[in-house]
């Protein structure tokens, strides 16, 4: 059964009423000590209760924000609906995220309390923030340090009542912290409706039910994760595993056989290169699995001949089941947001009959704003526009959204929200898009264009994902602001530049003819959160990479070309 909300509802509501509804079906489960243990919808219920008991004997009042740092496990729930009950705000951080850039957003936000795995990361982020005073570790603590509780100490040990919320509906229910790939975070605030309205919309265009079971790896802390594959779990019944970690996630995948997969395009490339690996070029292996592609891309497209229908099935059943029993062997949706997927990626895996449907959206829009269906599935579009949501074009490209689902505002940061929210409620993504029938396509991003000194225009991201589409590539940054010819900063295990510029002109057959690359370069070592050239979403931080190597960009440019044509 389907949880209906409404504008008075609270995301607290919500769980009270499915635990109502559920109450002995499996909710959760989780590895703990060497085994696989259910939670049912009471049990995860009862925790929530001593959660908040807790909370509140630390004197926490509404309004207050709260911080949780861990991985993706069911403390992340009962932390978080133990805050919702109470009327907290709960301030998410990523735990790949730098300390000092953790720490920023608890000063800016006043955190007053923060759940971590173990004292580790405290021992860094002790000096650096200010109003933090009760820290909790899943682990007893290494340290002695007055702040500082084991989990098992601070929780009482009886469950009760589960508060209902004092908040309203219209009342925020967190602050989540863009990571801006220039400046610091802005707080995003959410309000229960924004997410409530976001799943009403999700649930009526995809149907996820309590039939379905979900593996959950993606950071919780990111709003794609937490709204649809937490909240939405909570709404429609659906159950969860939360996945070891990402070491242990296909075989995670393997053995509890998810229904709906919420994941981004970056699995899916690890997955292709992979069975790259597997596929010695010119043998019967890979051409196989080339034959089933194109066969099985013609009927996703549904062009298939009379010949691919003959041969589908053994297709079929020698390639494309076996890709789809690593899966599990029982997947009906898998939901790919928050990068674009490839063309390369999307012929390769909608071709051996994934069910892969994109959407997208922003954590300004809770976060999501259009989705495909498999019934009418264009991969190169993200959808259309979920129902009471308004999407259209400003004159320059850009895409505007309108709906209950645009965030309050920047947390303590009106300006920043008035450079974004209009007078008359629409929201700008920053994302350049066209809109054709109805779906909606993404072209690039308004504010990350190259303008080269000839006066043509580049997007960088469209240039680098098709260069990304060869998996020698591992990452690559486009550059050329100023210039006449574009240039790549690379990091690949190839060391030929020559053969690498070479190979990145190639997948560039679909994009104007002067869009190529002239000039390459390999860096040292990958860009990474820890060292500053990522953005713990794993964004690129373009203008610290260009900072960082702008004598071998300059090198480059004084250096030979390696393509002339």
């Amino acid at each position: 059964m389907r949880i209906r909300t409404d504008k008075d509802s609270t995301l607290s509501d919500a769980f009270i009423a499915r635990v109502r509804a559920s109450s002995d079906r499996v909710a959760y489960r989780q590895y703990r000590e060497g085994e696989w243990v259910d939670y049912t919808w009471s049990q995860a219920a009862d925790e929530v209760s001593r959660w908040q008991q807790a909370m509140v004997a630390e004197g926490l009042k509404p309004g207050d924000r709260i911080s949780v740092c861990m991985r993706n496990r069911i403390e992340w729930v009962f932390f978080d609906q133990a805050a919702l009950g109470l009327g907290l705000i709960t301030v998410p951080l990523y735990f790949n995220d730098r300390p000092d850039n953790m720490a920023w957003c608890m000063n800016d936000a006043e955190v007053r309390l923060l759940v971590l795995e173990d004292d580790k990361l405290w021992s860094q982020l002790r000096e650096h923030v200010n109003d933090v005073e009760k820290v909790v570790t899943l682990a007893s603590p290494a340290v002695a340090d007055d702040k500082v509780m084991a989990l098992n100490d601070w929780l009482p040990g009886s469950p009760g009542e589960l508060a209902k919320s004092p908040a309203t509906g219209q009342e925020m229910a967190t602050i989540v912290y863009t990571s801006g790939t220039t400046g610091r975070p802005k707080g995003v605030m959410l309000s229960h409706y924004n997410i409530l309205f976001d799943l009403e919309g999700g649930l009526d265009t995809v149907d996820i039910n309590e039939s379905d079971r979900m593996v959950s790896f993606l950071p919780l802390s990111h709003t794609l994760e937490r709204t649809v594959g937490y909240y939405m779990a909570v709404v429609s019944g659906a159950q969860t595993v939360f996945a070891r970690g990402i070491t242990e996630l296909a075989e995670d995948i393997h053995t509890h056989q998810p229904t709906v997969l919420v994941s981004v395009p970056r699995i899916f490339e690890r997955i292709y290169v992979r069975m790259q690996e597997g596929l010695p070029a010119g043998s019967f292996k890979r051409f196989l699995f080339e034959k089933a592609v194109d066969v099985g891309w013609r009927r996703f497209c549904k062009q298939a001949t009379l010949m691919d229908r003959i041969l589908w099935p053994l297709l079929k059943l020698l390639v494309a089941r076996k890709l789809y029993k690593r899966l599990g062997g029982r997947l009906r949706i898998v939901l790919v947001g928050a990068a674009a997927l490839s063309p390369t990626l999307a012929r390769v895996f909608c071709g051996l009959g994934l069910p892969i449907i994109q959407g997208y959206g922003l954590t300004e829009t809770s976060p999501i704003a259009t989705v495909q269906t498999l019934e009418d599935n264009d991969p190169a579009s993200v959808g259309y526009a979920l129902p009471d949501t308004e999407v259209k074009l400003a004159e320059d490209g850009e895409i505007l959204i309108r709906g209950d689902h645009i965030m309050l505002g920047y947390w303590e940061n009106e300006a920043a929200t008035r450079a974004v929210i209009d007078d008359d409620g629409w929201f700008h993504s920053g994302d350049l898009g066209e809109i054709r029938d109805g779906r909606v396509y993404i072209t690039g991003r308004a504010k990350e264009m190259i303008v080269m000194s000839n006066g043509e225009n580049v997007s960088p991201t469209d240039v680098e994902q098709a260069i990304l589409s060869d998996p020698v590539f591992e990452q690559v940054m486009v550059v050329g602001e100023g210039r006449s010819r574009l240039a790549l900063l690379v990091v690949s295990g190839l060391e030929d530049t020559r053969e690498l510029c070479q190979r990145a002109n190639r997948q560039l057959g679909n994009l104007p003819g002067w869009v190529r690359i002239h000039f390459l370069s390999r860096v040292p070592e990958p860009w990474t959160v820890e060292n500053g050239f990522l953005t713990p979403t794993l964004k690129l931080k373009r203008a610290e990479v260009e900072q960082q190597f702008a004598q071998q960009i300059e090198a480059m440019y004084q250096g030979p070309e390696l393509y002339s044509g």
